[in-house]
């Protein structure tokens, strides 16, 4: 018969004691640690505070530099030139003579036609003579009506061909005159088409040179329909000084530089505003765009047709804008804005540790237009809320997360967008 020995009492009776030791002391050094706090589970991100400032509304548009007059040179008259009489890119003045054609041909045809003229008085002297002597015959009847009648007509048609003389003396003096080809307008002339010794025709399709204007320049302004309208309603609730003068349209040159001239008196530079004009009365129906032209000053001649320049209008004034820096909005699947923004902080900054522990909140911005590194908000924002605009990845909506304000890195950056909008934009 097998033997069963019990052996677990004994054992419960030397193990219990130990157990509840060790339960004991776990349980003591369980109560002992706290565990990790909040502030070393949050993610660190860094803000920025949203402040009101002035802000000039501008809209910034391509244009393309167009002389104020411009005159094409072209001969009239037929042959050889033989002079060259200007300098090329010099100033001209109307009138001046520009090339000079052989006259030889046309100063024949001018005599002939003053021969001619003189042969047609001669001739119509002696007709006036008939004609007084067969008056006096037909007074007497010495002569018949027929003889009196053709003497009458032969006085009549010696006059006329006086006329016909004399119009074809002016026709070959004009055509002499045309010979020295001259400016039809003021301004700088181009480089010359032609040379000494080369055959032009009257007005030939290809002109000698051309002639521009340009003490004043347009700017032509290619922009959408939908801004034309704006801005069509703006000079219409500002009133017609709106666009001119010191409110008028600014440029941008090609290489970034601002078209300004140097102040003397208040060591700054003083921009060259030109009056908007409101030319164009149709859309092109292919792109939806409008022209619009601006006239400008350009005294020093730096604007020079064909150049291309980007042109600033001012639209109006915000008082209170609210801008966010471009980093810190994001865009959701359905295509709107968002930014992350920090509410309610729980502990207070010190001297040693100016992190704090603030709520992350998803606000929701609508956005109006680009200034510089910015954006300008059109609602969803508030004056005084922080942005988060570094370790946006981490942070999440909701949880929490330890913010330190960033350096005042937005201002310099806004205030010279400010200084360009206030300048030029």
């Amino acid at each position: 018969m097998p033997r069963f020995i019990d052996i677990s009492f004994p054992r419960r009776s030397r193990f219990m004691p130990r157990f509840a030791a060790l339960l004991c002391l776990c349980l003591l050094q369980a109560g002992c640690n706290d565990g990790p706090s909040p502030m070393e589970n949050a993610p660190q991100v860094r803000y920025t505070a949203i402040a009101p400032e002035r802000l000039v509304l501008t809209s910034e548009l391509p244009g393309r530099v167009a002389a104020l007059v411009t005159a094409e040179v072209r001969p009239q008259v037929d042959g050889i030139i033989q002079q060259r009489l200007f300098e090329e890119g010099a100033p001209v003045t109307k009138g001046q003579v520009l090339y000079q054609i052989d006259p030889a041909a046309y100063e024949a045809a001018r005599n002939t036609a003053k021969a001619e003229l003189e042969e047609a008085l001669v001739h119509a002297a002696a007709q006036q003579k008939r004609e007084t002597r067969a008056r006096v015959l037909a007074k007497a009847n010495a002569v018949s009506q027929q003889e009196w009648d053709d003497t009458v007509a032969e006085h009549g048609k010696a006059k006329a061909r006086i006329a016909r003389a004399k119009a074809a003396l002016e026709t070959a003096e004009i055509n002499l005159n045309y010979t020295s080809i001259k400016a039809p307008v003021s301004g700088r002339i181009g480089r010359s088409a032609v040379t000494q010794g080369a055959l032009v025709t009257a007005n030939q399709t290809n002109p000698l040179a051309v002639i521009q204007q340009i003490d004043q320049v347009y700017v032509d302004i290619t922009q959408s329909n939908a801004s034309m309208l704006r801005l069509r309603r703006l000079a219409a609730a500002l009133g017609p000084a709106w666009g001119k003068g010191t409110t008028g349209a600014r440029l941008i040159l090609e290489d970034g530089t601002p078209y300004a001239a140097p102040d003397p008196e208040h060591g700054e530079t003083q921009w060259h505003t030109g009056d908007l004009l409101f030319a164009e009365i149709s859309v092109a129906q292919t792109t939806g765009s409008v022209n619009l032209r601006a006239l400008f000053p350009n005294p020093e001649g730096l604007l020079l047709p064909g150049m291309y320049a980007r042109v600033l209008i001012e639209e109006g004034v915000i008082e209170n804008a609210l801008l966010v820096p471009q980093r810190a909005v994001m865009a959701d699947g359905s295509g709107r804005h968002f930014v992350l923004t920090l509410q309610e902080p729980e502990t207070s900054a010190t001297a040693q540790n100016a992190a704090l522990l603030f709520t992350v909140q998803k606000k929701n911005v609508e956005l109006d237009r680009p200034f510089g590194n910015r954006w300008l908000v059109r609602s969803g924002l508030e004056a005084g809320d922080l942005v988060i605009v570094e370790g946006i990845q981490k942070a999440i909506p909701d949880g929490k997360a330890i913010g330190e304000q960033t350096p005042d890195d937005t201002q310099d950056s806004g205030a010279a967008q400010n200084s360009k909008t206030r300048d030029g934009q």
